[in-house]
């Protein structure tokens, strides 16, 4: 009772005495003030951990769109991508029918080493049903992982010459890698291809071990492919440009009202960067952001590779963690990041217009801006010159490629995206590999032997309809014949992933991917050194 008399005199004389003498009360006490009184007083009961987390949240909304609060789950769910690994059980897998389908195991990795295989399905963990009851695959995946050195239980379903099996295993958890390089591999006798998906605490390791294995294999220039690529950490963009760009040469900086400029040099760990002069291309698409606009807007400034494909999504903002004791987080940005160049490649926005700033990419599709090059707008006060050659470039909202390639819709259409939205194609793909998987492997003992001899057919793609329309897909022969080109190669792609790897799947995909055949003609050909030079 004292208490609360208190409470409730204290909070009504504190700001009494505010009010009386309309003095300014500290922001900070008005804010724990506010939060004392709607959990003290409120006429129902509230729940103050989410109280405050939505008051953080809504500050941070009036800020920038990249200043943002996560849990302590989600923060922890944010940073596994790019700590470069995590505890599992070391799978692959796809949901099917509300089924874990396994599509690989991690090699030497925990199920390898008990004889889990690629096909079979897990339909409990630890005595828990996870097959047909629809649980979501971040609470399947809170099962199977967990500290290193623990151990879990499962039940397997595996098809065998014609019977299905239960089988039961006992895992012991261990760290699993993430990889953030996708595919290495020759393009052609003397290209090699490199696919990053983000830049993480591994990314300059994997890509060392990459271009090192790719240059055995005879590589003399080099496609990177960073289309798609959001970002990740600044420090791994950097440790690639290290690689690329001659030591000592600006890779980027960063500056800010409460952050002193700091430059970021490039510094090789060899005696020189691993390509020497080697012709560089970098791949990029309006979804690449971040640390790839980072590496590519470096490469572009100093004149040491040619950008392909379209602007860049134009993420120029430095975001700092700040940890709390829970576990939960607030990234707030604290500084621009700058080309060498002195290029600020951060799209306008309007503090606290979210919304509007993430409608951006419609944006540019409805303006034409993704099909045709000339509808770039650029401003003139934001051109500047490339560091060797003295092109111009300009800054204010993406790395603009130096060759264009139009984003190309013809075989997209609406069937396509509702056969794709269903999972029809997934389900499909699995179902082919689980039918076929032995006589496959026997038949394409590589998976260059498969990419070069495998074909989609025609029973495969009425197959295909015929799952897509037990998915509840209305059937359209005009739209699935204008959209067959594209069922053929994602469905190979995907037959292939589930047969080899991830790189499999790029092989087949960038067979179609117009950015790709780009490069790659760019790469071999006398423009690319016109780009660089125009002045010769």
């Amino acid at each position: 009772m004292k208490k609360l008399l208190y409470l409730v005199f204290g909070a009504a004389a504190t700001f009494g005495i505010f009010a009386q003498k309309n003095m300014v009360m500290p922001l900070d006490q008005k804010l724990r003030m506010a939060e004392v009184l709607v959990s003290d007083y409120y006429v129902d009961t509230v729940n103050e951990e989410k109280l405050v987390e939505s008051a953080i949240r809504s500050m941070l909304e009036e800020l920038d769109p990249h200043s943002q609060y996560t849990t302590a789950e989600e923060t922890k769910e944010l940073n596994e991508p790019l700590a470069g690994n995590f505890s599992g059980i070391g799978i692959t897998f796809n949901m099917n029918k509300d089924t874990l389908y396994v599509i690989q195991t991690v090699a030497g990795g925990p199920s390898e080493r008990v004889g889990i295989l690629a096909g079979d399905r897990i339909i409990s963990v630890n005595d828990t049903a996870i097959a047909g009851v629809k649980m979501k695959n971040s609470d399947i995946m809170k099962r199977l992982r967990g500290p290193k050195g623990t151990k879990v239980d499962v039940k397997v379903l595996r098809r065998n010459a014609g019977k299905t099996d239960s089988i039961d295993f006992r895992i012991t958890r261990a760290d699993i890698p993430i990889y953030s390089v996708d595919a290495a591999y020759m393009a052609d006798p003397k290209t090699g291809y490199i696919r990053i998906n983000r830049f993480a605490a591994e990314t300059r390791k994997e890509f060392e071990e990459a271009v090192t294995r790719l240059k055995k294999e005879g590589m003399e220039q080099l496609i990177i492919d960073l289309s798609d690529n959001g970002g990740g950490y600044l420090n791994a963009a950097v440790e690639i440009l290290g690689e690329l760009l001659q030591p000592g040469q600006m890779t980027v900086y960063t500056e800010g009202r409460n952050s002193p400029r700091y430059d970021f040099k490039a510094s090789p760990r060899g005696i020189k960067p691993l390509l020497g002069d080697g012709r560089v291309v970098v791949m990029v698409n309006q979804y690449s952001a971040s640390a790839s606009e980072i590496t590519s807007g470096a490469i572009q400034d100093w004149d040491r590779g040619v950008i392909v494909g379209r602007r860049t999504f134009g993420k120029g903002l430095v975001q700092r963690p700040f940890p709390f004791p829970d576990g939960s987080m607030i990234r707030l940005t604290v500084a621009h990041y700058y080309t060498p160049t002195g290029r600020d490649i951060q799209k306008p926005y309007k503090n606290g217009e979210a919304d509007a700033y993430r409608h951006d990419i419609v944006d540019r599709f409805n303006s034409g801006e993704l099909m045709h090059a000339d509808s770039i707008k650029y401003i003139d006060s934001l051109k500047v010159s490339t560091l060797r050659s003295g092109r111009t470039i300009y800054g204010g909202g993406g790395i603009s490629p130096d060759v264009f390639v139009p984003l190309d819709t013809t075989d997209f259409t609406k069937y396509y995206r509702d056969v794709v939205a269903k999972g029809a194609l997934n389900q499909y793909a699995i179902k082919y590999v689980d039918n076929h998987r032995k006589e496959l492997k026997k038949r394409f003992k590589t998976d260059t032997e498969y990419v070069d001899g495998f074909h989609i057919d025609e029973a495969m793609l009425r197959e295909l309809y015929e799952t897509a329309a037990k998915e509840g897909v209305e059937p359209d022969d005009e739209q699935a014949k204008q959209s067959e080109p594209l069922f053929k190669m994602i469905l190979k792609a995907l037959i292939g992933r589930d047969l080899y790897d991830q790189a499999t799947y790029f092989k087949v995909y960038n067979s179609y991917d117009p950015i790709y055949k780009e490069a790659l003609r760019v790469i071999n050909s006398d423009e690319y050194d016109k780009i660089l030079s125009p002045k010769n």
